[in-house]
């Protein structure tokens, strides 16, 4: 399994544009801790550091999207590092203002969250070109994509409390998006990211929501990512029932660490047959993963139970990258991949505004519980449309051309076009 990613981190410009993406997104995979973090140092409520935390995710949920148009239409190097330093801007705003000023605050991490650059999008974008436009490799990246994001997000909150330990929450907001901008910085000064241009696009306003199959899949992972926000409300009521803050550490890592083991298993092998019918059954599997939660045993078992939940988590993200390759409209590869963020984004902070609700009328066991019916919901959409999601288009943006891969892109294309 390992030898698969080594391989591919082996290939020329892949561990720069992976690790440089990933650093890149650091502040954006921080940034509810941390703003929360700061507010309350600043002597802000809970109710304030919450809402500036929501106010940052839906700024990031609209932006991500339209700023992945314009990366498609202009290029990465010219909206990526832009938006990467009017982000950062926003977040030197809120350290110096604090949250005296809740005008202030609140236009400081809409800023902030609406310029968060669509490095995850982009990164996929380029996956095809720096591997040559080889299928299984651009398949086995997407994987190793997923993987890496699951080991991001049980890092970043750990650098947050590390920083805010060595300086300051406000210093910890300003070292972690300074790194973040190098990091947006080594990928748009790479070769693959100056050379790639998004296949030419049909002027249309809807963009890659035009697309019926891209419709159905965002409808999915909607209810995807509501199921996992319910998780992290669901886990601390949890915790709370047993007495012990420090189990609710324990069923996180544990989630993270099945997704890591799904998908470190899923990529280490070549996948025959369309990846549409493979993300119902991998959609199926993680539906099934959520409920034996709502039996909330002890301890031990609920984290058991909770690695056993995000196995098929980070298979299911890789399958939908490859789906997002075939239905998106040619030209819209960034938009597309940045819409899947945004859905997911807003299922999960939905997720989590009707898991509270859940734990006050039916007990823990009942928060749970949406994370099953979500999970069936999103089983559902692709059940219903799965005529839809059979007909992939004829200008699926796998790749995007660039001068030198142009033709790979073609290449690649025609084989997705043969599968569908």
């Amino acid at each position: 399994m390992a030898a698969g990613y080594a391989e591919l981190l082996r290939t020329r410009h892949a561990a720069r544009l992976l690790v440089g993406t990933l650093i890149g997104r650091l502040p954006n995979a921080t940034a509810p801790i941390a703003i929360v973090l700061f507010t309350r140092a600043e002597g802000g409520s809970y109710s304030l550091a919450g809402a500036l935390a929501a106010v940052y995710g839906l700024a990031n949920a609209v932006g991500q999207p339209l700023l992945g148009r314009a990366v498609d239409l202009f290029g990465q190097p010219r909206v990526q590092l832009p938006a990467a330093v009017v982000s950062a801007l926003g977040v030197v705003w809120l350290a110096l203002a604090g949250t005296g000023s809740a005008v202030a605050a609140y236009g400081a991490v809409v800023v902030a969250g609406l310029f968060t650059p669509p490095l995850e999008g982009g990164l996929r974008a380029l996956w095809p070109g720096v591997l040559g436009g080889r299928e299984e490799k651009v398949h086995a990246a997407y994987a190793m994509d997923a993987v890496a994001q699951e080991v991001m997000f049980t890092v970043g909150p750990l650098l947050v409390t590390l920083f805010v330990a060595l300086w300051s929450p406000a210093g910890a907001l300003l070292a972690l998006n300074a790194i973040g901008v190098l990091g947006a910085l080594s990928v748009v000064v790479s070769e693959p990211s100056r050379r790639w241009r998004s296949a030419p696009r049909e002027a249309h306003w809807l963009g890659a929501l035009r697309s019926r199959g891209l419709l159905a899949l965002l409808g999915a992972f909607f209810f995807v990512g509501m199921a996992l926000g319910s998780i992290t409300v669901a886990g601390v009521a949890y915790a709370d029932d047993h007495g012990n803050q420090a189990v609710y550490g324990w069923l996180m890592a544990a989630l993270g660490l099945g997704a890591l083991i799904g998908g470190v298993t899923y990529g280490a092998r070549q996948w025959a047959g369309a990846p549409e019918r493979r993300l119902r059954m991998l959609v199926a599997l993680l539906a099934l993963g959520y409920l034996p939660l709502m039996l909330t045993p002890g301890p031990v078992a609920m984290t058991a139970l909770a690695a056993l939940s995000g196995v098929f988590l980070a298979p299911a993200l890789a399958c939908a990258f490859i789906v997002v390759d075939r239905h998106a409209p040619a030209g819209t590869v960034t938009e597309a991949f940045s819409w899947l963020v945004t859905f997911f984004g807003v299922g999960a902070a939905i997720g989590t505004a009707v898991a509270g609700p859940a734990v006050e009328l039916g007990g823990t066991a009942a928060s749970f519980g949406v994370a099953s019916v979500a999970g069936a919901a999103a089983l559902l959409v692709l059940m219903v449309t799965q005529r839809v999601m059979a007909t992939a288009g004829p200008s699926r943006a796998v790749a995007g051309s660039s001068d030198g891969v142009s033709g790979v892109a073609r290449e690649v294309a025609s084989e997705a076009s043969s599968a569908g």
